[in-house]
């Protein structure tokens, strides 16, 4: 082979190569999904976030408060399995109480059980208020598992739902 048939053939070559990494897209690296933490840190600053005129503050019995604090305890120590034990104590108490059924769906979302989270998170908002923080918490926690199962008209639905928690308050002059 010519020495000119080769430097034809390597331009070429070269040309061919540039070519195709031009028209080529970069791949977009793979996202991993949140964390539970990140998941549930999202949730809870929803709840701090909302800024609205409604404040719900449960009464409850002694013995579920204290199981209730018992579990904050225990999920402070990482200790998710014992803290959601607590909370399902209360629970049998209270079956009703709707921060616990979200703090529930926040211990149900650290141990990986996305499922029972957003039931627990529903249940929540029925039984509860459905304005203001606990609202939102709700509606966060529903949104988060939406995003998870890829449903986008879900996760809408309940960004909707999110924003419908807050209520103004009354502008005096």
């Amino acid at each position: 082979m010519t020495t000119f048939l080769r430097a034809a053939l390597t331009s070429a070559v070269t040309a061919c190569l540039l070519a195709a990494c031009a028209t080529t897209s970069p791949s977009a690296p793979p996202t991993s999904p949140p964390s539970a933490q990140d998941i549930v840190a999202s949730i809870q600053a929803a709840g701090r976030s909302d800024d609205s005129a409604v404040r719900v503050t449960p009464l409850r019995e002694p013995s579920t408060e204290a199981l209730v604090d018992a579990a904050q305890k225990d999920a402070a120590a990482g200790q998710y399995t014992q803290a959601a034990t607590q909370l399902d104590k209360a629970l049998q108490e209270e079956p009703r109480a709707p921060d616990i059924l979200q703090d529930r769906a926040e211990m149900a979302i650290r141990l990986h059980h996305f499922d029972h989270a957003e039931q627990l998170a529903r249940a929540s908002w029925n039984y509860g208020p459905k304005l203001g923080a606990l609202c939102a918490r709700n509606w966060q926690t529903i949104l988060e598992m939406r995003k998870l199962a890829q449903d986008p008209a879900g996760e809408a639905a309940a960004r909707k739902q999110r924003a419908a928690c807050r209520v103004k308050g009354v502008v005096r002059m």
